[in-house]
């Protein structure tokens, strides 16, 4: 099908709502590529058509097929950010999936608040570690004045009424081990999490 200047002009209006729409989500220099990618599939989907019953009817059929410019830009991407996290391992690529995928799904809202909840749950150790040496005080495993068996592990500033720290500088040792196992075991368990999402079958709302 060859389209008209009407034709046309549907077309370049789709794209350009698309380009704006990839914006929100990738670099520019990666928008323009993703355009021009789209395009391409756009117009041989288009070269390929039946003109009937007339070019109008064609054309509107074949971009409800693609879907409107804005679920195209969110899916692609996700699609995008997701290959680069799963291909480079790097934290800060999978955070930035898991949060796009927060901002335009409900799996993947569910999903980023359990992963940075563990995140900041091994940071939370890490930094017990780094802060015991230097408030040795007011960092380590706590009690109660009138108990004997430590019941948290944690910094307060000033030191808990009634509470006082037991336990010297092994500390260190153990919030370093937990802190950093639970880093590496949310960290692969958010690279499975992204290579399921990207071989998933699409789903309606997710």
């Amino acid at each position: 099908m060859i389209l008209s200047t009407t034709g046309e002009s549907r077309v370049n209006g789709y794209l350009f709502v698309l380009e704006r729409s990839l914006n929100a989500f990738l670099s520019r220099e990666t928008t323009r590529d993703s355009v021009r990618e789209i395009e391409s599939h756009l117009r041989e989907r288009i070269a390929a058509a039946d003109p009937t019953p007339n070019e109008r009817d064609a054309l509107e059929r074949i971009l409800t097929e693609l879907g409107p410019p804005l679920r195209v830009a969110q899916a692609y991407s996700a699609e995008r950010i997701i290959d680069e996290a799963i291909t480079t391992g790097r934290v800060v690529p999978m955070i930035r999936a898991v949060w796009h995928l927060a901002v335009t799904t409900f799996v993947g809202f569910g999903a980023a608040f359990g992963i940075f909840v563990g995140y900041a749950v091994g940071l939370a150790f890490v930094a017990i570690a780094i802060l015991k040496p230097i408030f040795p005080n007011n960092v380590g495993f706590w009690v109660r004045d009138e108990g004997e068996l430590p019941f948290r592990l944690g910094a307060n500033f000033p030191g808990a009424v009634g509470e006082h720290v037991v336990g010297g500088y092994w500390v260190i040792p153990i919030a370093l081990f937990m802190g950093l196992g639970i880093l590496a075991l949310n960290h692969r368990g958010t690279k499975k999490f992204l290579s399921w999402w990207r071989t998933r079958p699409a789903k309606p709302g997710l």
